[in-house]
């Protein structure tokens, strides 16, 4: 019978095992983390430029205004509620406006209530909107302005009136970001040994917004 030994594990060979493990799961952080930003950093990357343009991309806003009369029994109803300061529209109020004029989304913010009226702003991405009540007569204004789409995308890359949603979207966004361009990092490093230009372009993608905003910026 010949003698099997077991092979000795050097320090050198436990070391190179847990490199090896620990540049495996870099890999992983990596290409998930790219996979969970690619879409988003695309949009950035575009309407970054976009934003940085603005100025020379025009933009043709459309407008659109309805009108309408409140029906005596609703307006009753709205004016019983003896509303001041903020609040957001009756429910019975918003079905209405839904119904009869198609203006829908109106549960969110608080409205503007006064003597004379009820006004409610209606921000949104790429373009605005008001609504307004007049509590003597009950007539009701509602204007919405449309910038385009530019003016929309630019207004996502910005988070502006975009809602909690986008807001958690662009924090998960940013955290995926992290992770890729950290787990990148790291990973240069282990591989900059047989890449020589490795450090200085990295040294190169540091110094290059800095001196543009120490010399350029004014």
């Amino acid at each position: 019978m010949q003698n099997r030994t077991t092979p000795l594990r050097t320090p050198a060979t436990g070391t190179a095992k847990r490199r090896a493990r620990w540049v495996k799961l870099l890999h992983q952080w990596h290409w998930i983390s790219s996979a969970i930003c690619l879409v988003g950093m695309i949009l950035f990357a575009v309407t970054g430029i976009t934003l940085n343009h603005a100025g020379e991309i025009e933009a043709k806003p459309r407008v659109s205004r309805l009108e309408g009369r409140l029906p005596e029994a609703l307006l009753q109803a709205v004016n019983d509620g003896a509303r001041a300061g903020e609040a957001p529209l009756p429910a019975a109020l918003r079905d209405w406006l839904a119904r009869e004029l198609g203006v829908r989304g109106l549960g969110g913010g608080g409205a503007e209530w006064s003597a004379d009226e009820v006004y409610l702003p209606l921000p949104r991405p790429g373009g605005d909107a008001w609504l307004r009540i007049d509590r003597e007569l009950g007539e009701v204004e509602y204007e919405r302005t449309d910038r385009g789409w530019i003016s929309w995308l630019n207004d996502l890359h910005k988070g502006r009136h975009t809602g909690p949603a986008w807001s958690w979207f662009i924090d998960v966004f940013s955290l995926a970001c992290l992770v890729f361009s950290l787990s990148g990092l790291l990973l240069l490093k282990v591989h900059a040994a047989n890449r020589g230009m490795t450090w200085p372009l990295v040294a190169g993608g540091f110094a290059l917004p800095a001196l543009i905003a120490v010399f350029f910026m004014h």
